[in-house]
């Protein structure tokens, strides 16, 4: 039995991921789909001091009370920045870490660091209070505002990944427009302590790929033999959601 603890991308909550809980749980896994504070169901606790810190304490401090130790930890998109920082802070607690369309970032890395000016100039759009960024217009109706520290806020990392068991890189390679995780899909697909799959599928991977992205999944989890790459089709460059 593993445990798997899947993080959100912007505007998102632990809704979106509803078509992977169930099969998952139905294998005998253990599955926890976090929404972060000042989104969604936790929109309420929205104010100017939710950062990215904040949201990398919700994920441990769930890891803390529910007394996880074997966490395969799961982000898509802006989770990749928290799944980091989690994995950092409590290394001892996770086996392994799927990073789904996301982001790979490094020490100082912050989202405004790692996106282009397009990008940028969507994080620019914030609601009145100034806290938050209103979600693109084709997001899902649930979709709130983000909290705008949680991408300005550098990540500060204390060590690596190398002592994570399994790293694993899934790349939407069907979006409409160019897809700013083009680079690091190519990046870590050269490097051999990744597994990098990519799917025929749009940004979000968790709708439009569920099938394919469970197998995924339920490798990342079997510890006693390498994953194997699939066969890369050649990307669809595209833009982005997250």
């Amino acid at each position: 039995m593993a445990t798997y603890v899947l993080i959100p991308g912007m505007c998102h909550g632990g809704w979106c991921f509803d078509g992977l809980i169930q099969p998952l749980r139905d294998h005998g896994h253990r599955a926890y789909p976090l929404t972060l504070t000042g989104l969604s169901e936790r929109a309420h606790l929205l104010q100017g001091t939710v950062n990215l810190d904040t949201h990398i304490q919700d994920v441990t401090d769930v890891l803390e009370a529910e007394n996880i130790h074997d966490a395969v930890l799961v982000g898509h998109s802006y989770g990749g920045m928290v799944i980091t920082g989690v994995a950092d802070r409590m290394p001892d607690r996770v086996t392994a870490m799927v990073y789904l369309d996301a982001m790979v970032p490094e020490n100082g890395d912050s989202c405004w660091s790692l996106v282009s000016d397009r990008e940028r100039q969507w994080y620019a759009d914030v609601v009145e209070s100034g806290y938050a960024v209103r979600p693109l217009p084709f997001f899902d109706a649930r979709a709130t505002p983000h909290p705008l520290a949680s991408l300005l806020q550098p990540l500060r990392l204390t060590g690596n990944l190398a002592q994570i068991r399994r790293l694993v890189y899934v790349y939407a390679a069907a979006w409409d427009g160019e897809s700013p995780f083009t680079p690091v899909y190519q990046r870590l697909r050269e490097d051999s302590s990744w597994a990098t799959h990519a799917l025929d599928s749009g940004h979000n991977l968790m709708r439009d790929a569920s099938q394919d992205l469970l197998k995924i999944l339920f490798d990342a989890a079997e510890y006693d033999h390498p994953i194997r790459n699939p066969v890369r089709p050649e990307p669809h460059h595209a833009f982005l959601h997250r």
